[in-house]
């Protein structure tokens, strides 16, 4: 699959698996963070594996970052064919205690960042009549979660903005998908409480915690030739958990 991919968040966690399974599948990819130290890492990795990528420094909450990002990135590899929004915050806390700002920052990322990055770079996706956006939300936001209101509220709209897309893109064949992960093995994960751990394990029928690959599969079939009859969907990837 000789395409060029954007990966927001791309620096750890799912943002990285799901750029280094679109590399070995062949495509050039564009790696979008805050954290240009972390990017450049994964860039790195998978130029030392063969493959082609670049890490550009971006916030996707501010317009101005993001269409300086897609500038750089077209000038460098041409325009991007594939999407893969997964940039994400979380701000937790109890609604009564939760601060204005801890609301609104979530927001901004999660679901503003969303929204600015496909109106950069779906342009080009509509005029060329191929494109592929996979949106990465959370199960929360199906089931919503007890000290994450506005983590939860932002994947709900995530899930929204994802069937919106698709509805408007999907007759220049250019797909919008949303995949809703249960729990991750990843660093928004790894200082939980051991007592929560257990819990979860619990509650999700399978067991275990994910890992991240197994979620940048299924992101990287939803990017490919053959999910092309496929849109407005939204796939857990939850282990059962909220089946």
């Amino acid at each position: 699959m000789s395409k060029i991919a954007v990966v927001t968040g791309a620096g750890s966690g799912i943002g990285a698996a799901a750029a280094r399974r679109l590399a070995a599948d062949g495509c050039r990819v564009a790696l979008l963070g805050r954290r240009l130290e972390k990017i450049e890492a994964v860039a790195g990795d998978i130029s030392a594996a063969g493959g082609a990528a670049i890490a550009v420094g971006c916030d996707v909450g501010r317009e101005e970052e993001v269409q300086a990002a897609q500038k750089k990135i077209t000038e460098a590899f041409g325009p991007a064919e594939i999407l893969v929004n997964n940039a994400g915050v979380t701000r937790d806390g109890l609604i009564i205690r939760m601060k204005t700002e801890d609301f609104e920052s979530v927001l901004r990322t999660n679901l503003v960042g969303a929204f600015l990055t496909t109106k950069a770079f779906a342009p080009a996706m509509l005029k060329a009549r191929w494109g592929r956006i996979v949106n990465v939300g959370s199960v929360v936001g199906l089931t919503g979660n007890a000290g994450q209101a506005n983590y939860a509220a932002s994947k709900a709209g995530l899930f929204g903005f994802t069937k919106s897309c698709a509805q408007e893109f999907a007759r220049r064949s250019v797909t919008v998908n949303g995949v809703a992960p249960g729990f991750i093995e990843t660093d928004m994960t790894a200082n939980l409480a051991e007592d929560l751990r257990e819990e979860v394990n619990r509650k999700t029928p399978l067991g275990r915690f994910a890992r991240p690959e197994e979620v940048a599969a299924i992101a990287a079939f939803l990017c490919s030739e053959s999910a092309g009859y496929i849109t407005g969907e939204i796939i857990r990837i939850d282990g059962g958990m909220a089946m």
